[in-house]
């Protein structure tokens, strides 16, 4: 008896759930007339019969492809874009040019070469992330604006060759020459005659004479 009971409901069991495969193909297939297998019944030229409430919005891959949606596939996940640091390793440095060089001249001072040890020496090979700085030359307005071009020039070429010379790759700096043309104070107000003898104005225009050596490329920090 017990066995006859377990046959029973396994019977019952597989019955339901080709039943339920069944209708499950019928929902699918719906706009088409289908047979008890549950297969679309097709004619001599394998096209499928659609049934008379048949609409595009039934259709089904197997004998409407052209009229199923196709899936937008999924777009690829965008290659994370490159990006610099927040902010440079170190700021800015500004070093006037008197503490570098005698007044008129582009080689560089005993004094001025423990400021650039103690100011970018050390700052570059402490933050070996920093791949290029820049050296920039100014001048002030003092002479003809072409020799001061040249000059800002050469004195931005002497720091840079001071640090190849304290191990400093020199693929590492690039120089500028900005001459007279960024001023960071007028002294308008000083009389007299423009020259190095006016001692007032020399002493006014101090601080465009100088030589500024920022981070120009870095590696992004690791996270």
């Amino acid at each position: 008896m017990k066995n006859t009971l377990t046959k029973i409901s396994i019977s019952l069991a597989l019955s339901l759930a080709f039943s339920t495969a069944a209708f499950a193909h019928s929902v699918e297939k719906e706009g088409y007339l289908i047979d008890t297998r549950g297969n679309v019944v097709k004619n001599n030229y394998n096209e499928c019969w659609r049934t008379g409430y048949w609409t595009p919005a039934m259709a089904i891959a197997e004998c409407d492809p052209d009229l199923v949606k196709k899936e937008t596939p999924a777009a690829a996940p965008a290659a994370p874009v490159a990006s610099g640091p927040e902010k440079a390793a170190f700021a800015k440095i500004t070093l006037q040019a008197e503490t570098l060089f005698d007044f008129d001249k582009a080689v560089v001072r005993p004094d001025g070469k423990k400021k650039l040890d103690e100011e970018v020496v050390a700052k570059m090979k402490q933050y070996p992330e920093v791949e290029v700085v820049l050296v920039t030359g100014h001048a002030d307005r003092i002479g003809k604006e072409a020799y001061n071009q040249k000059l800002s020039g050469r004195r931005a070429d002497a720091v840079k060759s001071y640090l190849v010379g304290q191990g400093i790759d020199a693929k590492r700096i690039e120089t500028a020459a900005k001459g007279e043309s960024e001023p960071v104070v007028a002294c308008s107000d000083i009389k007299g005659k423009e020259s190095g003898k006016n001692k007032k104005l020399v002493e006014c225009l101090q601080p465009n004479r100088r030589v500024m050596v920022e981070v120009r490329v870095q590696k992004p920090t690791q996270q």
